[in-house]
Protein backbone atom coordinates (compact mmCIF):
# COMPACT_ATOMS: atom_id res chain seq x y z
CA UNK A 1 0.00 0.00 0.00
CA UNK A 2 1.10 3.62 -1.11
CA UNK A 3 2.20 5.94 1.56
CA UNK A 4 0.05 9.09 1.27
CA UNK A 5 2.91 11.03 2.94
CA UNK A 6 5.33 9.79 -0.18
CA UNK A 7 3.09 10.06 -2.91
CA UNK A 8 2.11 13.82 -2.19
CA UNK A 9 5.61 14.54 -1.09
CA UNK A 10 6.60 13.21 -5.19
CA UNK A 11 3.26 14.84 -6.68
CA UNK A 12 4.59 18.31 -5.51
CA UNK A 13 7.23 17.85 -8.13
CA UNK A 14 4.85 17.14 -11.02
CA UNK A 15 3.16 19.96 -13.64
CA UNK A 16 0.87 18.44 -15.51
CA UNK A 17 -1.49 19.69 -18.72
CA UNK A 18 -4.95 18.37 -19.88
CA UNK A 19 -6.83 18.96 -22.58
CA UNK A 20 -9.95 21.69 -22.36
CA UNK A 21 -11.20 24.77 -20.85
CA UNK A 22 -12.79 23.10 -17.43
CA UNK A 23 -11.06 21.10 -14.86
CA UNK A 24 -11.06 17.30 -15.51
CA UNK A 25 -12.12 14.64 -12.94
CA UNK A 26 -8.78 13.21 -12.95
CA UNK A 27 -7.10 16.51 -12.63
CA UNK A 28 -9.27 17.09 -9.33
CA UNK A 29 -8.00 13.43 -8.53
CA UNK A 30 -4.84 13.98 -8.65
CA UNK A 31 -4.67 17.77 -6.54
CA UNK A 32 -6.37 15.37 -3.78
CA UNK A 33 -4.39 12.02 -3.63
CA UNK A 34 -0.82 13.21 -5.19
CA UNK A 35 -1.22 16.98 -3.88
CA UNK A 36 0.50 18.03 -7.53
CA UNK A 37 2.60 20.76 -7.85
CA UNK A 38 1.74 23.07 -10.75
CA UNK A 39 -0.36 23.01 -13.80
CA UNK A 40 0.32 23.85 -17.14
CA UNK A 41 -1.81 26.16 -19.28
CA UNK A 42 -1.72 26.08 -23.32
CA UNK A 43 -4.28 27.85 -25.86
CA UNK A 44 -6.71 24.56 -25.80
CA UNK A 45 -7.50 25.82 -22.05
CA UNK A 46 -7.51 29.51 -22.86
CA UNK A 47 -10.63 31.37 -23.31
CA UNK A 48 -12.48 34.97 -22.77
CA UNK A 49 -10.47 36.34 -19.61
CA UNK A 50 -13.43 35.71 -17.30
CA UNK A 51 -13.27 31.71 -18.56
CA UNK A 52 -9.39 31.76 -17.75
CA UNK A 53 -9.77 33.61 -14.43
CA UNK A 54 -12.80 31.02 -13.54
CA UNK A 55 -10.28 28.29 -14.76
CA UNK A 56 -7.55 28.97 -12.36
CA UNK A 57 -9.65 30.08 -9.41
CA UNK A 58 -11.03 26.69 -9.95
CA UNK A 59 -7.62 25.08 -9.87
CA UNK A 60 -6.89 26.80 -6.61
CA UNK A 61 -10.06 26.41 -5.48
CA UNK A 62 -9.72 22.49 -5.58
CA UNK A 63 -6.24 22.94 -3.93
CA UNK A 64 -7.23 24.35 -1.03
CA UNK A 65 -10.13 21.80 -0.85
CA UNK A 66 -7.43 19.10 -0.85
CA UNK A 67 -5.53 20.71 2.21
CA UNK A 68 -3.11 22.23 0.40
CA UNK A 69 -0.68 24.22 2.71
CA UNK A 70 0.46 26.62 -0.58
CA UNK A 71 -1.30 27.20 -3.50
CA UNK A 72 -0.64 25.80 -7.20
CA UNK A 73 2.23 26.90 -9.40
CA UNK A 74 0.12 27.82 -12.91
CA UNK A 75 1.75 28.47 -15.71
CA UNK A 76 2.49 28.76 -19.13
CA UNK A 77 4.63 30.31 -22.08
CA UNK A 78 3.70 33.46 -22.66
CA UNK A 79 6.97 34.66 -24.21
CA UNK A 80 4.80 37.08 -26.48
CA UNK A 81 5.27 37.33 -30.71
CA UNK A 82 5.10 34.12 -32.12
CA UNK A 83 4.92 32.00 -28.97
CA UNK A 84 2.14 33.34 -26.56
CA UNK A 85 -0.50 31.36 -25.41
CA UNK A 86 -3.54 34.37 -24.06
CA UNK A 87 -6.17 35.05 -26.32
CA UNK A 88 -9.01 37.51 -26.56
CA UNK A 89 -9.21 40.55 -24.10
CA UNK A 90 -5.03 40.70 -24.02
CA UNK A 91 -2.61 42.45 -25.47
CA UNK A 92 -0.25 41.03 -28.08
CA UNK A 93 3.04 42.16 -27.30
CA UNK A 94 6.60 42.09 -29.19
CA UNK A 95 8.45 39.06 -29.01
CA UNK A 96 11.97 38.81 -27.85
CA UNK A 97 13.58 39.63 -31.19
CA UNK A 98 11.29 42.13 -31.76
CA UNK A 99 12.35 43.62 -28.44
CA UNK A 100 16.08 42.81 -29.63
CA UNK A 101 15.49 45.24 -32.61
CA UNK A 102 14.94 48.41 -30.75
CA UNK A 103 18.18 48.15 -28.98
CA UNK A 104 16.74 49.22 -25.70
CA UNK A 105 16.45 46.96 -23.18
CA UNK A 106 13.70 49.34 -20.95
CA UNK A 107 11.52 48.28 -23.50
CA UNK A 108 11.66 44.59 -22.48
CA UNK A 109 11.20 45.33 -19.01
CA UNK A 110 8.25 47.65 -19.88
CA UNK A 111 6.99 44.35 -21.94
CA UNK A 112 7.58 42.25 -18.90
CA UNK A 113 5.82 44.23 -16.37
CA UNK A 114 2.56 44.59 -18.39
CA UNK A 115 2.91 40.69 -19.50
CA UNK A 116 3.18 40.26 -15.43
CA UNK A 117 0.10 42.15 -14.80
CA UNK A 118 -2.10 40.44 -17.10
CA UNK A 119 -1.07 37.16 -16.22
CA UNK A 120 -1.69 37.78 -12.61
CA UNK A 121 -5.33 39.58 -13.38
CA UNK A 122 -5.99 35.83 -14.80
CA UNK A 123 -4.41 33.78 -11.59
CA UNK A 124 -1.40 32.73 -13.32
CA UNK A 125 1.72 32.96 -11.29
CA UNK A 126 4.42 31.77 -13.20
CA UNK A 127 5.76 32.48 -16.77
CA UNK A 128 7.82 30.22 -18.70
CA UNK A 129 9.66 32.90 -19.95
CA UNK A 130 11.92 34.83 -20.72
CA UNK A 131 14.04 33.18 -23.61
CA UNK A 132 17.74 33.45 -22.62
CA UNK A 133 18.81 31.39 -25.68
CA UNK A 134 21.51 32.78 -27.94
CA UNK A 135 20.20 32.34 -31.38
CA UNK A 136 23.36 32.03 -33.67
CA UNK A 137 22.40 29.70 -36.02
CA UNK A 138 19.96 30.77 -39.34
CA UNK A 139 18.26 27.61 -39.54
CA UNK A 140 17.22 26.43 -35.70
CA UNK A 141 13.95 25.58 -35.94
CA UNK A 142 13.00 26.35 -32.77
CA UNK A 143 14.43 29.26 -31.03
CA UNK A 144 15.00 32.33 -34.26
CA UNK A 145 12.97 35.44 -33.22
CA UNK A 146 12.41 33.78 -29.97
CA UNK A 147 15.54 35.24 -28.99
CA UNK A 148 16.82 38.57 -28.44
CA UNK A 149 19.48 38.13 -30.52
CA UNK A 150 22.93 36.44 -31.53
CA UNK A 151 24.99 38.37 -28.97
CA UNK A 152 25.24 36.84 -25.78
CA UNK A 153 25.50 40.18 -24.29
CA UNK A 154 22.64 41.72 -25.64
CA UNK A 155 20.56 38.44 -24.76
CA UNK A 156 21.77 38.40 -21.08
CA UNK A 157 20.67 42.73 -20.82
CA UNK A 158 16.92 41.94 -22.24
CA UNK A 159 16.29 38.45 -20.66
CA UNK A 160 17.68 40.06 -16.95
CA UNK A 161 15.56 43.41 -17.98
CA UNK A 162 12.61 41.38 -19.03
CA UNK A 163 12.73 38.69 -15.92
CA UNK A 164 12.90 41.67 -13.56
CA UNK A 165 9.73 43.15 -15.31
CA UNK A 166 7.62 39.98 -14.79
CA UNK A 167 9.18 39.50 -11.28
CA UNK A 168 8.27 42.99 -10.14
CA UNK A 169 4.87 42.06 -11.54
CA UNK A 170 4.90 39.46 -8.96
CA UNK A 171 5.38 36.81 -11.54
CA UNK A 172 7.80 33.89 -11.08
CA UNK A 173 9.88 33.62 -13.83
CA UNK A 174 11.78 31.13 -16.03
CA UNK A 175 14.83 31.12 -18.02
CA UNK A 176 15.12 28.53 -21.02
CA UNK A 177 16.51 26.27 -22.50
CA UNK A 178 19.87 25.61 -20.24
CA UNK A 179 22.90 25.39 -20.89
CA UNK A 180 21.42 26.97 -24.33
CA UNK A 181 19.77 25.96 -27.82
CA UNK A 182 20.61 28.85 -29.82
CA UNK A 183 22.72 26.73 -31.90
CA UNK A 184 20.54 23.58 -32.75
CA UNK A 185 19.40 22.18 -36.61
CA UNK A 186 17.03 19.46 -35.06
CA UNK A 187 13.54 20.09 -33.02
CA UNK A 188 13.63 18.48 -29.72
CA UNK A 189 9.93 17.86 -30.26
CA UNK A 190 10.84 15.34 -32.95
CA UNK A 191 14.13 14.10 -32.01
CA UNK A 192 17.64 14.34 -29.69
CA UNK A 193 19.74 17.68 -31.34
CA UNK A 194 23.55 17.19 -30.32
CA UNK A 195 25.63 20.88 -29.60
CA UNK A 196 29.28 20.36 -29.93
CA UNK A 197 31.05 23.42 -28.89
CA UNK A 198 33.53 22.84 -26.56
CA UNK A 199 33.35 24.57 -22.50
CA UNK A 200 35.32 27.69 -24.03
CA UNK A 201 32.74 28.46 -26.77
CA UNK A 202 29.76 27.62 -24.06
CA UNK A 203 30.81 29.41 -21.37
CA UNK A 204 31.27 33.08 -23.43
CA UNK A 205 27.53 32.28 -25.34
CA UNK A 206 25.50 29.63 -24.69
CA UNK A 207 25.87 30.16 -20.90
CA UNK A 208 26.32 33.87 -20.40
CA UNK A 209 22.60 35.14 -20.62
CA UNK A 210 21.84 32.22 -17.59
CA UNK A 211 25.08 33.35 -15.50
CA UNK A 212 23.86 37.22 -15.87
CA UNK A 213 20.26 36.11 -15.19
CA UNK A 214 21.03 33.76 -12.04
CA UNK A 215 23.23 36.26 -10.42
CA UNK A 216 20.13 38.58 -10.90
CA UNK A 217 17.80 36.77 -9.31
CA UNK A 218 16.52 33.92 -11.33
CA UNK A 219 13.46 32.33 -10.39
CA UNK A 220 13.88 28.88 -11.87
CA UNK A 221 15.94 27.65 -14.79
CA UNK A 222 13.94 25.65 -17.43
CA UNK A 223 16.45 22.29 -18.86
CA UNK A 224 16.64 21.41 -22.49
CA UNK A 225 16.33 18.13 -24.43
CA UNK A 226 19.70 18.57 -25.91
CA UNK A 227 23.34 16.54 -25.72
CA UNK A 228 25.98 19.02 -24.94
CA UNK A 229 29.34 16.28 -25.05
CA UNK A 230 31.20 18.92 -23.56
CA UNK A 231 29.38 19.07 -20.56
CA UNK A 232 28.54 15.04 -20.37
CA UNK A 233 30.30 12.31 -21.81
CA UNK A 234 27.47 9.75 -22.10
CA UNK A 235 26.67 9.84 -25.45
CA UNK A 236 23.36 11.10 -26.48
CA UNK A 237 22.20 11.76 -22.76
CA UNK A 238 20.42 15.29 -23.11
CA UNK A 239 20.65 18.00 -20.30
CA UNK A 240 17.70 17.30 -18.59
CA UNK A 241 18.57 13.77 -17.92
CA UNK A 242 22.31 14.72 -16.50
CA UNK A 243 23.59 15.15 -12.97
CA UNK A 244 26.60 16.74 -14.80
CA UNK A 245 24.68 19.58 -16.61
CA UNK A 246 22.03 19.75 -13.81
CA UNK A 247 24.02 19.23 -10.01
CA UNK A 248 27.46 20.07 -11.38
CA UNK A 249 27.48 22.65 -13.69
CA UNK A 250 23.96 24.42 -13.06
CA UNK A 251 23.86 23.87 -9.27
CA UNK A 252 27.73 23.12 -8.01
CA UNK A 253 29.39 25.59 -10.65
CA UNK A 254 27.28 27.97 -11.40
CA UNK A 255 25.42 28.32 -8.04
CA UNK A 256 21.84 28.67 -8.72
CA UNK A 257 20.19 27.71 -5.82
CA UNK A 258 16.28 28.01 -7.47
CA UNK A 259 14.16 25.47 -8.85
CA UNK A 260 15.07 23.78 -11.71
CA UNK A 261 11.48 22.52 -14.01
CA UNK A 262 11.94 20.67 -17.33
CA UNK A 263 10.62 20.79 -20.61
CA UNK A 264 7.97 18.77 -21.30
CA UNK A 265 8.73 15.51 -20.74
CA UNK A 266 6.87 14.23 -24.04
CA UNK A 267 9.10 15.72 -26.37
CA UNK A 268 10.34 12.93 -28.51
CA UNK A 269 14.33 13.79 -27.31
CA UNK A 270 12.78 12.26 -23.83
CA UNK A 271 9.80 10.16 -25.05
CA UNK A 272 11.96 7.91 -28.09
CA UNK A 273 14.47 7.55 -25.84
CA UNK A 274 14.46 6.77 -22.17
CA UNK A 275 10.66 7.07 -22.68
CA UNK A 276 8.70 9.80 -20.19
CA UNK A 277 7.99 7.75 -17.08
CA UNK A 278 12.13 6.65 -16.53
CA UNK A 279 12.65 10.02 -17.94
CA UNK A 280 10.83 11.64 -15.26
CA UNK A 281 13.02 9.60 -12.81
CA UNK A 282 16.30 10.49 -14.17
CA UNK A 283 15.72 14.15 -14.45
CA UNK A 284 14.82 14.26 -11.05
CA UNK A 285 17.93 12.56 -9.73
CA UNK A 286 20.06 14.45 -11.96
CA UNK A 287 18.47 17.40 -9.72
CA UNK A 288 15.66 18.16 -11.46
CA UNK A 289 12.73 19.81 -9.18
CA UNK A 290 9.81 20.48 -11.36
CA UNK A 291 9.01 17.00 -13.93
CA UNK A 292 6.56 18.67 -16.61
CA UNK A 293 4.34 16.26 -18.18
CA UNK A 294 2.13 18.66 -20.56
CA UNK A 295 -0.58 16.39 -22.23
CA UNK A 296 -1.60 13.05 -21.22
CA UNK A 297 -3.35 11.29 -18.75
CA UNK A 298 -1.71 8.13 -19.20
CA UNK A 299 1.99 9.24 -19.04
CA UNK A 300 0.82 11.66 -16.23
CA UNK A 301 -0.02 8.82 -13.96
CA UNK A 302 2.82 6.42 -15.13
CA UNK A 303 5.53 8.88 -14.45
CA UNK A 304 4.35 9.44 -10.96
CA UNK A 305 4.12 5.38 -10.06
CA UNK A 306 7.64 5.54 -11.64
CA UNK A 307 9.18 8.36 -9.61
CA UNK A 308 7.92 6.36 -6.40
CA UNK A 309 8.63 3.04 -6.87
CA UNK A 310 12.35 4.32 -7.49
CA UNK A 311 12.13 6.01 -4.33
CA UNK A 312 10.91 3.55 -2.01
CA UNK A 313 13.53 2.11 0.06
CA UNK A 314 16.09 4.12 -2.00
CA UNK A 315 17.39 6.73 0.95
CA UNK A 316 19.89 8.77 -1.71
CA UNK A 317 16.89 9.07 -4.11
CA UNK A 318 14.49 10.16 -1.05
CA UNK A 319 17.18 12.83 -0.05
CA UNK A 320 17.22 14.13 -3.62
CA UNK A 321 13.27 14.40 -3.58
CA UNK A 322 13.15 16.09 -0.45
CA UNK A 323 15.46 18.85 -1.16
CA UNK A 324 13.88 19.16 -4.60
CA UNK A 325 10.40 19.60 -2.21
CA UNK A 326 11.96 22.22 -0.16
CA UNK A 327 13.18 24.59 -3.05
CA UNK A 328 9.67 24.55 -4.56
CA UNK A 329 8.63 25.04 -1.15
CA UNK A 330 10.69 28.33 -0.80
CA UNK A 331 9.69 29.43 -4.14
CA UNK A 332 6.06 29.19 -3.45
CA UNK A 333 6.50 31.00 -0.28
CA UNK A 334 8.12 34.06 -2.20
CA UNK A 335 5.27 34.78 -4.48
CA UNK A 336 2.59 33.07 -3.65
CA UNK A 337 -0.01 33.10 -0.29
CA UNK A 338 -3.74 32.08 -0.16
CA UNK A 339 -4.65 35.14 1.51
CA UNK A 340 -3.65 36.99 -2.07
CA UNK A 341 -5.73 34.97 -4.11
CA UNK A 342 -9.19 36.28 -5.11
CA UNK A 343 -11.14 33.35 -4.42
CA UNK A 344 -14.07 34.60 -4.85
CA UNK A 345 -16.42 35.11 -8.69
CA UNK A 346 -14.58 38.19 -9.43
CA UNK A 347 -13.60 39.71 -12.96
CA UNK A 348 -10.20 39.53 -14.72
CA UNK A 349 -9.09 43.60 -15.06
CA UNK A 350 -6.37 44.14 -17.40
CA UNK A 351 -5.48 47.76 -19.08
CA UNK A 352 -5.53 46.43 -22.21
CA UNK A 353 -5.70 49.90 -23.81
CA UNK A 354 -2.73 51.07 -21.95
CA UNK A 355 -1.02 48.11 -22.68
CA UNK A 356 -2.31 48.66 -26.54
CA UNK A 357 -0.42 51.89 -27.00
CA UNK A 358 2.56 50.58 -25.39
CA UNK A 359 2.93 47.82 -27.65
CA UNK A 360 2.51 49.75 -30.36
CA UNK A 361 5.09 52.07 -29.16
CA UNK A 362 7.33 49.21 -29.12
CA UNK A 363 6.26 47.98 -32.45
CA UNK A 364 7.07 51.06 -34.13
CA UNK A 365 10.48 51.35 -32.59
CA UNK A 366 11.03 47.34 -33.29
CA UNK A 367 9.92 47.05 -37.26
CA UNK A 368 13.26 47.43 -39.42
CA UNK A 369 13.46 48.83 -43.05
CA UNK A 370 17.06 46.59 -43.21
CA UNK A 371 17.41 47.67 -46.89
CA UNK A 372 16.14 50.85 -49.32
CA UNK A 373 17.19 52.09 -52.35
CA UNK A 374 14.82 54.89 -52.50
CA UNK A 375 11.63 52.84 -53.04
CA UNK A 376 10.25 53.32 -49.64
CA UNK A 377 8.28 55.40 -48.98
CA UNK A 378 6.07 54.03 -51.89
CA UNK A 379 5.66 57.17 -54.06
CA UNK A 380 2.47 56.06 -56.05
CA UNK A 381 -0.39 58.14 -57.44
CA UNK A 382 -4.03 56.32 -57.92
CA UNK A 383 -3.24 54.77 -61.58
CA UNK A 384 -0.29 52.71 -59.59
CA UNK A 385 -0.70 49.11 -59.83
CA UNK A 386 1.08 47.27 -56.89
CA UNK A 387 0.83 43.39 -56.52
CA UNK A 388 1.34 41.85 -53.32
CA UNK A 389 2.32 37.80 -53.65
CA UNK A 390 1.67 37.14 -49.98
CA UNK A 391 3.53 33.34 -49.27
CA UNK A 392 1.45 30.58 -48.36
CA UNK A 393 4.69 28.51 -47.11
CA UNK A 394 4.88 29.89 -43.57
CA UNK A 395 6.83 27.61 -41.01
CA UNK A 396 5.81 26.85 -37.66
CA UNK A 397 7.75 24.97 -35.00
CA UNK A 398 5.49 23.09 -32.37
CA UNK A 399 6.18 25.42 -29.65
CA UNK A 400 3.79 28.27 -31.60
CA UNK A 401 0.13 29.05 -31.85
CA UNK A 402 -0.35 29.18 -35.84
CA UNK A 403 -3.91 31.38 -34.55
CA UNK A 404 -2.01 33.88 -33.60
CA UNK A 405 -0.12 34.27 -37.09
CA UNK A 406 -2.08 37.10 -39.50
CA UNK A 407 -1.87 36.20 -43.06
CA UNK A 408 -3.22 39.85 -44.25
CA UNK A 409 -0.70 41.69 -45.30
CA UNK A 410 -2.09 41.92 -48.63
CA UNK A 411 -5.22 43.26 -47.23
CA UNK A 412 -3.16 46.07 -45.22
CA UNK A 413 -1.76 46.97 -48.88
CA UNK A 414 -5.10 47.32 -50.17
CA UNK A 415 -6.48 49.55 -47.79
CA UNK A 416 -4.00 52.46 -48.10
CA UNK A 417 -3.21 51.28 -51.92
CA UNK A 418 -6.89 50.40 -53.09
CA UNK A 419 -5.04 49.46 -56.41
CA UNK A 420 -3.71 46.54 -55.06
CA UNK A 421 -3.86 42.97 -56.38
CA UNK A 422 -3.35 40.20 -53.78
CA UNK A 423 -2.23 36.80 -55.07
CA UNK A 424 -1.03 33.50 -53.11
CA UNK A 425 2.28 32.09 -54.10
CA UNK A 426 0.85 28.46 -54.80
CA UNK A 427 -1.50 30.17 -57.33
CA UNK A 428 0.89 32.09 -59.47
CA UNK A 429 1.50 30.82 -62.81
CA UNK A 430 4.97 31.16 -65.19
CA UNK A 431 3.50 33.17 -67.36
CA UNK A 432 2.30 35.65 -64.89
CA UNK A 433 2.98 39.25 -66.55
CA UNK A 434 4.80 41.00 -63.62
CA UNK A 435 5.90 44.57 -66.21
CA UNK A 436 2.21 45.39 -65.39
CA UNK A 437 2.79 46.59 -62.13
CA UNK A 438 5.00 49.39 -60.92
CA UNK A 439 6.03 47.66 -57.76
CA UNK A 440 5.79 44.28 -56.22
CA UNK A 441 5.87 43.27 -52.86
CA UNK A 442 6.95 39.45 -52.20
CA UNK A 443 6.01 38.33 -47.94
CA UNK A 444 7.64 35.50 -46.54
CA UNK A 445 7.17 33.37 -43.28
CA UNK A 446 9.57 30.73 -43.78
CA UNK A 447 12.88 29.72 -42.39
CA UNK A 448 13.90 28.28 -45.99
CA UNK A 449 12.17 30.28 -48.96
CA UNK A 450 11.45 28.24 -51.74
CA UNK A 451 12.96 28.04 -55.32
CA UNK A 452 9.49 28.97 -56.72
CA UNK A 453 9.66 32.46 -54.80
CA UNK A 454 13.52 33.17 -55.37
CA UNK A 455 12.94 32.48 -59.21
CA UNK A 456 10.03 34.90 -59.24
CA UNK A 457 12.26 37.43 -57.21
CA UNK A 458 15.06 36.79 -60.01
CA UNK A 459 12.83 37.26 -62.55
CA UNK A 460 11.27 40.82 -61.75
CA UNK A 461 14.83 42.11 -60.78
CA UNK A 462 15.63 40.67 -64.91
CA UNK A 463 12.37 42.70 -66.16
CA UNK A 464 13.17 45.51 -64.22
CA UNK A 465 10.13 45.64 -61.63
CA UNK A 466 11.24 47.42 -58.54
CA UNK A 467 10.44 45.00 -55.63
CA UNK A 468 10.07 44.67 -51.83
CA UNK A 469 10.45 42.04 -49.51
CA UNK A 470 8.73 42.17 -46.43
CA UNK A 471 10.31 39.52 -43.79
CA UNK A 472 6.85 38.74 -42.12
CA UNK A 473 8.79 36.05 -39.34
CA UNK A 474 12.69 35.28 -39.55
CA UNK A 475 15.19 38.18 -40.82
CA UNK A 476 17.71 35.56 -42.35
CA UNK A 477 15.23 35.22 -45.02
CA UNK A 478 16.30 38.60 -46.12
CA UNK A 479 19.77 37.77 -46.98
CA UNK A 480 18.29 35.35 -50.06
CA UNK A 481 16.84 38.23 -52.11
CA UNK A 482 19.95 40.03 -52.55
CA UNK A 483 18.52 42.12 -55.43
CA UNK A 484 15.23 43.68 -53.68
CA UNK A 485 14.87 47.39 -53.77
CA UNK A 486 13.96 47.09 -50.17
CA UNK A 487 13.73 44.85 -47.24
CA UNK A 488 11.80 45.13 -44.14
CA UNK A 489 11.72 42.80 -41.37
CA UNK A 490 8.67 42.72 -38.80
CA UNK A 491 10.04 39.61 -36.85
CA UNK A 492 6.37 38.04 -36.54
CA UNK A 493 3.44 37.94 -38.32
CA UNK A 494 1.12 39.45 -35.70
CA UNK A 495 -1.71 42.54 -36.69
CA UNK A 496 0.21 45.21 -35.04
CA UNK A 497 3.34 44.33 -36.74
CA UNK A 498 2.02 44.17 -39.90
CA UNK A 499 -0.22 46.97 -40.02
CA UNK A 500 2.67 49.21 -38.71
CA UNK A 501 5.52 47.68 -41.62
CA UNK A 502 2.69 48.54 -44.05
CA UNK A 503 2.32 52.35 -42.79
CA UNK A 504 6.35 52.30 -43.14
CA UNK A 505 6.22 51.15 -46.92
CA UNK A 506 3.89 54.18 -47.17
CA UNK A 507 5.46 56.95 -45.35
CA UNK A 508 2.60 57.13 -42.51
CA UNK A 509 4.83 56.25 -39.65
CA UNK A 510 8.45 56.36 -38.97
CA UNK A 511 9.92 52.89 -37.56
CA UNK A 512 13.34 52.83 -36.10
CA UNK A 513 14.21 49.05 -35.85
CA UNK A 514 17.66 47.90 -36.82
CA UNK A 515 18.66 44.31 -37.18
CA UNK A 516 20.07 42.59 -34.24
CA UNK A 517 21.33 40.11 -36.21
CA UNK A 518 23.80 39.80 -39.21
CA UNK A 519 22.30 38.34 -42.39
CA UNK A 520 24.49 35.05 -43.67
CA UNK A 521 26.68 34.91 -46.65
CA UNK A 522 23.95 32.58 -49.61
Amino acid sequence: MKSAELQKKIGHLFVVGFEGKSVPDYIRKMIHDDHIGGIILFSRNIGTPSEVLELTTELQLEAKRAGYEQPLLICLDQENGIVRRLGEGTTLFPGSMALGATHNADNAYQVGLATGKELKALGINWNLAPDADVNNNPRNPVIGVRSFGESAGKVAEFAQAAMKGMQDAGIITTLKHFPGIGDMDIDPHLDLPVISHDRERLDSVELHPFKTCIDSGADTVMTAHIYFPAIDDETGLPATLSRKVITGLLREEIGFTGVVTTDCLEMKAIADGVGTEQGTVHAIQAGVDLAMISHTEQTQKAALQAVYDAAVNDEAFMNVIDAADQRIYDLKAKYLRWEDLQLEKSTAQIDVAQHCDLAERIYRDSVTIAKNDGILPLKLNKESTVLVVDSDEASFSLAEDQSNTDFSFGQYVQTHHPNTTVVQLNAMTEEADMSQYECVVLCTRSLNPSEKVLTLANDLYETGVPFVVAALKSPYELSRFPKASAHICTYESTTTAIEIAVAAMFGEVSVQGRLPVNLPDV
